[in-house]
């Protein structure tokens, strides 16, 4: 692997772990930079992008490790009929969302490398930052209003935001962007919502890696490049999760919300008139 390599695989690393947890798609924003930068062609850049995500997959599993400690240790006494009970509310949801994504992410996949536009995609990551900044300022009245934020989710919550997790196999469409917006319209608090998506990242990041794998290979760059973006994406992601999470908990939640939408609706609009 030569020094272009090197540079090229750090710059993809640096770029997934930021924008997984942003709403602009890291898949997008991957697949740009290798296109130009690396002179692929879109398909496999398309397909380097969903690999490079077990990256942040296995940020996202060192992140919330002691959660998912939690939930193997409640797998024994579940039951169908107590799913969305209590503590366990957030295991179900964690299965019932993880199956969704995979049935409608398999079929969005199959269609994607070929059928999906960048146009598309830009268009809808200004569609959720619109969608970020109204909601954040429904937020702010609710909280003047001292409305309450639902405590545990639900069966709806588990299949929609499962379903569009699905749907953000697409390049250009923000997973983290269009899940945390469902929750956050479902009436969950910000943190709430956060950990939710990224929990829920986990088994569809390393999913995505897979499918690519085994239909593909690993393509676009070179094993010991693949490599380096990966371990890149893993620390870059871990750090700018964690940041995120101690923002939230020191900043009010819609004004966050507020500044990604603005920050969905620049970058939608960036890519639709690069498009």
């Amino acid at each position: 692997m030569d020094v272009d390599g090197t540079v090229l695989a750090v710059l993809l690393g640096v770029v997934q772990g930021v924008l997984e947890w942003l709403p602009v798609s890291s898949e997008g924003g991957v697949a740009l930079l290798l296109a130009v930068v690396g002179g692929e062609s879109a398909v496999d850049a398309t397909r380097f992008a969903l690999v490079l995500h077990v990256g942040t997959a296995v940020a996202a599993i060192s992140f919330y490790r002691d959660e998912l400690v939690t939930f193997s240790g409640q797998l024994p006494a579940w039951r169908p009929s107590r799913a969305f009970d209590g503590d366990r509310a957030d295991l179900t949801f964690f299965g019932v969302a993880t199956l969704t994504s995979g049935v409608v992410g398999i079929g969005v996949y199959l269609a994607a490398v070929e059928l999906a536009s960048e146009l598309a995609g830009g268009a809808f990551v200004a569609a959720v930052g619109g969608l970020l900044v109204v909601t954040g300022l429904v937020q702010r009245v609710a909280e003047g209003w001292g409305l309450g934020a639902r405590e545990t989710p639900d069966a709806l919550d588990a299949v929609l935001v499962g379903a569009l997790q699905g749907l953000a196999l697409l390049p250009g469409v923000s997973r983290s962007g269009t899940t945390v917006s469902a929750l956050l319209l479902r009436g969950h608090d910000g943190e709430a919502s956060l950990r939710l998506s990224f929990l829920l990242s986990i088994p569809a990041s390393l999913g995505a890696g897979l499918l690519v794998v085994l239909d593909a290979g690993v393509p676009a760059i070179a094993p010991g490049a693949a490599v380096v973006a990966l371990a890149v994406s893993a620390v870059v992601g871990y750090l700018t999760v964690g940041a995120l999470v101690a923002l939230v908990r020191r900043v009010a939640f819609w004004g966050v919300c507020v500044g990604f939408g603005v920050l969905a609706l620049v970058g939608g609009g960036l890519v639709v008139v690069a498009g």
